[in-house]
């Protein structure tokens, strides 16, 4: 079952489309990491899959249930904006108001579990008001997360977090991976999505542009790779013969003593290269390769 489908969504403010016939699939259990630049479509893009505004035309089902439905809802987390809190309300009282709004009551102890998952635990009883920046962010998180939903809206959930407070937060996004919960997740911190999520889909201008795993979002971006080998010492009566052979390989190679740089158009051509050293009885040390980040492909957009 897919956990959220779109077909031909879109939503038009005036004559200014926002966003323009999505169509997507994201499969139940896996990470979405939804990138794009301030004003790209998607906060209006997940405020109609989690109902609060409705499409201007298309549909969209969630969970196998086509929406917009209110039952549903029951299963939907969405990390609210932190200024949403309320400041004269304990950690605990928003948790179980929000379980109790959703339809699934909690017990106290459940509250201090999801608590515990953030890393608020010793705050539960203090009233949001005192709470820095970034305690609201977890307090958001953990009432996402409170009514043990099955697919969670998380909007840049580690932006203005410390660092230790970041690597918490990504063990508990692999936590709810593994309980087989569903992440639609956003962010501006592309090494958190690269390191997190299982897909990522850029958008732009009201459309997704692309949508892969990053190895296929690099395959896509990616015309030469370059490779850097290091050996032992070419003999010199193979060392004209080897040089000659690489030229042919690739391009740009940049050779020295007991190393060298290659661009070439695909990972079958560093298999041939290590192939025909060995073929040359010359012993490889160390190759690496030279990737896009996510960052560039970002750009790329």
């Amino acid at each position: 079952m897919l956990a959220i489908e779109t077909k031909q969504l879109s939503k038009s403010f005036w004559r200014n489309t926002v966003v323009d016939n999505i169509d997507l699939q994201v499969e139940t259990g896996e990470i979405l990491g939804f990138l794009g630049r301030n004003g790209a479509g998607k906060s209006t893009f997940i405020n109609m899959l989690t109902g609060i505004i409705q499409p201007s035309s298309g549909s969209y089902n969630l969970l196998g249930v086509k929406g917009p439905n209110d039952t549903i809802k029951k299963e939907l987390g969405v990390m609210p904006d932190y200024s949403s809190l309320y400041g004269s309300m304990s950690a605990i009282k928003h948790l179980h108001y929000l379980a109790d709004v959703s339809g699934k009551p909690v017990t106290r102890q459940r509250c201090i579990d999801v608590l515990k998952l953030v890393g608020l635990e010793a705050h539960a009883n203090k009233k949001t008001a005192k709470f820095s920046f970034g305690m609201k962010k977890k307090l958001a998180i953990a009432q996402a997360v409170i009514h043990d939903p099955q697919l969670i809206f998380l909007d840049e959930p580690t932006s203005g977090l410390d660092a230790e407070s970041v690597i918490h937060i990504h063990q508990l996004i692999r936590q709810l991976h593994q309980q087989g919960k569903t992440i639609f997740m956003t962010s501006h911190n592309l090494d958190e999505v690269e390191k997190v999520c299982s897909r990522i889909a850029i958008m732009k201008d009201g459309n997704i542009r692309k949508m892969g795993s990053m190895e296929e979002l690099r395959a896509y971006y990616q015309s030469t790779i370059t490779v850097t080998i290091k050996h032992a010492p070419i003999r010199s009566a193979d060392l004209d013969t080897m040089q000659k052979w690489l030229q042919q390989a690739g391009n740009q190679l940049d050779m020295k003593d007991s190393q060298f740089t290659l661009q070439v158009e695909s990972e079958k051509k560093i298999a041939e290269i290590i192939r025909a050293l060995g073929t040359y009885k010359i012993d490889i040390y160390r190759v690496d390769v030279e990737e896009p980040s996510l960052e560039e492909i970002f750009l790329e957009e």
